[in-house]
Protein backbone atom coordinates (compact mmCIF):
# COMPACT_ATOMS: atom_id res chain seq x y z
CA UNK A 1 0.00 0.00 0.00
CA UNK A 2 1.29 3.48 -0.82
CA UNK A 3 2.20 5.71 2.13
CA UNK A 4 -0.50 8.21 3.08
CA UNK A 5 -3.23 6.49 1.06
CA UNK A 6 -6.46 6.12 3.02
CA UNK A 7 -8.09 2.70 3.03
CA UNK A 8 -11.71 2.72 1.81
CA UNK A 9 -14.05 1.72 4.63
CA UNK A 10 -17.41 2.35 2.97
CA UNK A 11 -19.69 0.41 0.70
CA UNK A 12 -22.01 1.71 -1.99
CA UNK A 13 -25.48 0.35 -1.40
CA UNK A 14 -28.06 -0.33 -4.11
CA UNK A 15 -30.19 2.49 -2.72
CA UNK A 16 -27.35 4.86 -3.61
CA UNK A 17 -26.35 5.33 0.02
CA UNK A 18 -22.66 5.24 0.92
CA UNK A 19 -22.41 3.31 4.19
CA UNK A 20 -19.28 3.95 6.27
CA UNK A 21 -18.60 0.59 7.90
CA UNK A 22 -16.38 2.05 10.61
CA UNK A 23 -18.64 4.98 11.48
CA UNK A 24 -22.16 4.14 10.27
CA UNK A 25 -24.94 6.67 10.70
CA UNK A 26 -28.70 6.02 10.80
CA UNK A 27 -29.25 8.29 7.79
CA UNK A 28 -27.30 5.86 5.60
CA UNK A 29 -29.43 2.85 6.57
CA UNK A 30 -32.28 1.81 4.26
CA UNK A 31 -34.51 -1.20 4.91
CA UNK A 32 -34.48 -2.09 1.19
CA UNK A 33 -30.67 -2.48 1.37
CA UNK A 34 -30.97 -4.60 4.50
CA UNK A 35 -33.66 -6.86 3.02
CA UNK A 36 -31.77 -7.29 -0.25
CA UNK A 37 -28.44 -7.99 1.43
CA UNK A 38 -29.83 -10.44 4.00
CA UNK A 39 -31.81 -12.30 1.32
CA UNK A 40 -28.53 -13.08 -0.43
CA UNK A 41 -26.40 -13.94 2.64
CA UNK A 42 -26.42 -17.68 3.33
CA UNK A 43 -26.59 -19.10 6.86
CA UNK A 44 -24.43 -22.09 7.78
CA UNK A 45 -21.87 -21.04 5.14
CA UNK A 46 -24.33 -22.35 2.55
CA UNK A 47 -24.10 -25.91 3.88
CA UNK A 48 -27.83 -26.56 3.88
CA UNK A 49 -30.07 -28.95 1.99
CA UNK A 50 -32.26 -27.65 -0.79
CA UNK A 51 -32.18 -25.78 -4.05
CA UNK A 52 -31.90 -22.34 -2.42
CA UNK A 53 -29.50 -21.13 0.25
CA UNK A 54 -31.09 -20.57 3.63
CA UNK A 55 -30.70 -16.82 3.96
CA UNK A 56 -30.22 -14.58 6.97
CA UNK A 57 -33.44 -12.81 5.94
CA UNK A 58 -35.40 -16.06 6.23
CA UNK A 59 -33.69 -16.80 9.55
CA UNK A 60 -34.61 -13.31 10.80
CA UNK A 61 -38.27 -13.86 9.97
CA UNK A 62 -38.20 -17.17 11.87
CA UNK A 63 -36.50 -15.61 14.90
CA UNK A 64 -39.08 -12.81 15.03
CA UNK A 65 -41.88 -15.39 14.85
CA UNK A 66 -40.31 -17.47 17.64
CA UNK A 67 -39.64 -14.38 19.76
CA UNK A 68 -43.29 -13.31 19.44
CA UNK A 69 -44.45 -16.82 20.32
CA UNK A 70 -42.19 -16.96 23.38
CA UNK A 71 -43.19 -13.45 24.54
CA UNK A 72 -46.94 -13.13 23.90
CA UNK A 73 -48.21 -9.57 23.89
CA UNK A 74 -44.77 -7.99 23.60
CA UNK A 75 -44.67 -4.63 21.84
CA UNK A 76 -44.04 -4.16 18.14
CA UNK A 77 -40.79 -2.26 18.77
CA UNK A 78 -39.23 -5.33 20.39
CA UNK A 79 -40.57 -7.59 17.64
CA UNK A 80 -38.85 -5.17 15.23
CA UNK A 81 -35.64 -5.60 17.25
CA UNK A 82 -35.97 -9.37 16.82
CA UNK A 83 -36.51 -9.02 13.07
CA UNK A 84 -33.40 -6.82 12.81
CA UNK A 85 -31.22 -8.83 15.20
CA UNK A 86 -28.81 -9.88 12.41
CA UNK A 87 -29.22 -6.75 10.26
CA UNK A 88 -25.48 -5.86 10.29
CA UNK A 89 -24.86 -9.02 8.30
CA UNK A 90 -26.29 -7.29 5.22
CA UNK A 91 -22.86 -5.69 4.86
CA UNK A 92 -20.48 -7.81 6.96
CA UNK A 93 -21.87 -11.23 6.07
CA UNK A 94 -22.68 -14.15 8.34
CA UNK A 95 -19.92 -16.05 10.05
CA UNK A 96 -20.44 -19.28 11.92
CA UNK A 97 -19.59 -18.99 15.63
CA UNK A 98 -16.22 -20.80 15.45
CA UNK A 99 -15.00 -18.30 12.84
CA UNK A 100 -16.26 -15.32 14.87
CA UNK A 101 -14.26 -16.60 17.83
CA UNK A 102 -11.14 -16.94 15.67
CA UNK A 103 -11.52 -13.44 14.20
CA UNK A 104 -11.63 -11.93 17.67
CA UNK A 105 -13.25 -8.85 19.22
CA UNK A 106 -12.93 -6.66 16.11
CA UNK A 107 -15.86 -8.42 14.44
CA UNK A 108 -18.05 -7.89 17.49
CA UNK A 109 -17.21 -4.18 17.68
CA UNK A 110 -18.05 -3.68 14.01
CA UNK A 111 -21.31 -5.60 14.46
CA UNK A 112 -22.26 -3.44 17.47
CA UNK A 113 -21.64 -0.14 15.63
CA UNK A 114 -23.75 -1.24 12.68
CA UNK A 115 -26.51 -2.58 14.94
CA UNK A 116 -26.67 0.73 16.83
CA UNK A 117 -27.11 2.68 13.58
CA UNK A 118 -29.81 0.26 12.38
CA UNK A 119 -31.65 0.48 15.70
CA UNK A 120 -31.64 4.27 15.73
CA UNK A 121 -32.83 4.38 12.11
CA UNK A 122 -35.95 2.43 13.00
CA UNK A 123 -36.85 3.99 16.33
CA UNK A 124 -35.13 1.55 18.67
CA UNK A 125 -32.56 2.35 21.36
CA UNK A 126 -28.97 2.09 20.08
CA UNK A 127 -28.31 -0.59 22.69
CA UNK A 128 -31.21 -2.89 23.47
CA UNK A 129 -32.23 -3.55 27.09
CA UNK A 130 -30.51 -6.63 28.50
CA UNK A 131 -33.75 -8.56 28.98
CA UNK A 132 -34.78 -7.96 25.36
CA UNK A 133 -31.36 -9.06 24.07
CA UNK A 134 -31.62 -12.18 26.21
CA UNK A 135 -35.12 -12.98 24.93
CA UNK A 136 -34.05 -12.50 21.29
CA UNK A 137 -31.03 -14.74 21.90
CA UNK A 138 -33.35 -17.43 23.30
CA UNK A 139 -35.42 -17.31 20.09
CA UNK A 140 -32.22 -17.33 18.05
CA UNK A 141 -31.09 -20.55 19.77
CA UNK A 142 -34.42 -22.24 19.00
CA UNK A 143 -34.04 -21.15 15.37
CA UNK A 144 -30.50 -22.55 15.26
CA UNK A 145 -31.75 -25.88 16.65
CA UNK A 146 -34.53 -26.06 14.06
CA UNK A 147 -32.18 -25.14 11.21
CA UNK A 148 -29.55 -27.60 12.39
CA UNK A 149 -31.84 -30.62 12.31
CA UNK A 150 -34.15 -29.63 9.43
CA UNK A 151 -31.68 -28.37 6.85
CA UNK A 152 -28.06 -28.40 8.08
CA UNK A 153 -27.52 -32.15 8.55
CA UNK A 154 -27.16 -32.26 12.35
CA UNK A 155 -28.59 -35.08 14.42
CA UNK A 156 -31.03 -34.08 17.17
CA UNK A 157 -28.45 -35.17 19.74
CA UNK A 158 -25.83 -32.82 18.25
CA UNK A 159 -28.31 -29.95 18.08
CA UNK A 160 -29.46 -30.56 21.66
CA UNK A 161 -25.86 -30.41 22.87
CA UNK A 162 -24.95 -27.27 20.90
CA UNK A 163 -28.14 -25.20 21.13
CA UNK A 164 -30.30 -26.79 23.82
CA UNK A 165 -33.52 -28.63 23.07
CA UNK A 166 -36.46 -26.24 22.71
CA UNK A 167 -39.91 -26.95 24.07
CA UNK A 168 -42.39 -28.53 21.69
CA UNK A 169 -44.60 -25.44 22.13
CA UNK A 170 -41.87 -23.20 20.70
CA UNK A 171 -41.51 -25.18 17.47
CA UNK A 172 -45.04 -26.56 16.97
CA UNK A 173 -46.28 -25.98 13.43
CA UNK A 174 -43.07 -24.31 12.24
CA UNK A 175 -41.33 -25.82 9.24
CA UNK A 176 -38.40 -24.32 7.37
CA UNK A 177 -39.15 -23.97 3.66
CA UNK A 178 -36.31 -22.65 1.56
CA UNK A 179 -37.49 -19.84 -0.68
CA UNK A 180 -35.89 -17.92 -3.56
CA UNK A 181 -34.10 -14.72 -2.48
CA UNK A 182 -36.61 -12.41 -4.20
CA UNK A 183 -39.49 -13.97 -2.25
CA UNK A 184 -37.64 -13.79 1.09
CA UNK A 185 -36.67 -10.17 0.39
CA UNK A 186 -40.33 -9.29 -0.23
CA UNK A 187 -41.46 -11.18 2.90
CA UNK A 188 -38.86 -9.36 5.01
CA UNK A 189 -39.96 -5.96 3.67
CA UNK A 190 -43.63 -6.79 4.27
CA UNK A 191 -42.97 -7.83 7.87
CA UNK A 192 -40.82 -4.77 8.52
CA UNK A 193 -43.56 -2.50 7.13
CA UNK A 194 -46.24 -4.18 9.26
CA UNK A 195 -44.20 -3.82 12.44
CA UNK A 196 -43.30 -0.20 11.64
CA UNK A 197 -47.00 0.60 11.23
CA UNK A 198 -47.69 -0.89 14.68
CA UNK A 199 -44.90 1.14 16.29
Amino acid sequence: MMAGRQVRAWQRMLSGRRLDLLDPTPMDIEVEDIAHGLAFVARWNGQTRGDWPYSVAEHSLLVESLFSRQNPGIGARWRMAALLHDAPEYVIGDMISPVKAAVGPGYGALDERLAAAVHLRFGLPAVLPTEIKRAIKAADRVSAWMEAIQIAGFSEQEADKLFGRPSATDTRGLQIRLLPPAQVRADFLDRHSALLAQM
